[in-house]
């Protein structure tokens, strides 16, 4: 079993989720008492927050970088960075180790083409739903099309993240507030939604929606363990 390095933190609620997801599925791989072989490093997002939304992109990398270096050094095989928004530094952190990062998108990507769909709606930071980072190699890597919401929507879907669900608040208007926009995105040609949000998932799931949802979070750590074990 390869040794699975985490960056974690970007919030710990959900890093708790990637812990709990990526042993979970060792243990029904594996069978008995097997768990995963994992390192993580984890930040203060308060931090993280703050450069964030001072558009401190260099520092933010120098962050990473750190991280990433720490887990090589303490003898991780390859790495995740337990975050989507933060994959916007993902070439950076790459071209600093010598271990693989196993990218989320890519994660997403092929967890879409599996199942045929070619136009998703992307739900996630205000960061992830404008740059380009995550549509272009969704598009360049997959064929897959991404539509975003409209800027009103943008702010509600970023401010939920921030305010509510970084800190464990789970507020059911704000689920309701979610599947509306997710509901648009569908009238716009959306064939499936892309929680590309770490923490999103906590608010909504599958159970919620008739639409196909691709949880970032869980198909990136299913990845994690797929790569471990290969």
């Amino acid at each position: 079993m390869k040794t699975i390095g985490l960056i974690g933190g970007m919030s710990w609620q959900s890093s708790i989720e990637y812990y709990r997801i990526i042993n979970e599925a060792v243990a029904d791989q594996l069978g008995g008492t097997h768990s995963a072989k994992s390192i993580m490093v984890s930040v203060d997002f308060a931090e993280i927050e703050q450069l964030q939304m001072a558009g401190k992109w260099n520092d933010l990398s120098q962050i990473l970088i750190s991280c990433a270096r720490q887990l090589q050094v303490a003898g991780a095989d390859f790495m995740l960075i337990c975050t989507n928004t933060m994959h916007l530094l993902a070439e950076e952190v790459e071209n600093s180790i010598q271990i693989p990062l196993l990218h989320i998108a890519d994660a997403a990507g092929e967890g879409i083409q599996n199942v045929g769909i070619r136009t998703v709606g992307l739900l996630g930071t205000r960061f992830t739903m404008e740059k380009d980072f995550y549509k272009v190699r969704l598009n360049d890597k997959f064929g897959i099309r991404t539509i975003i919401p409209n800027k009103d929507e943008m702010e509600i879907i970023h401010d939920v993240i921030y305010n509510e669900l970084v800190t464990g608040v789970i507020n059911p208007a704000s689920k309701g507030k979610y599947l509306e926009i997710m509901d648009g995105l569908v009238e716009r040609g959306a064939r499936g939604i892309v929680l590309g949000c770490t923490e999103i998932g906590l608010l909504v799931n599958q159970h919620d929606t008739s639409i196909p949802l691709f949880e970032t979070l869980s198909i990136h750590a299913q990845a994690a363990v797929n790569m471990a074990l290969s």
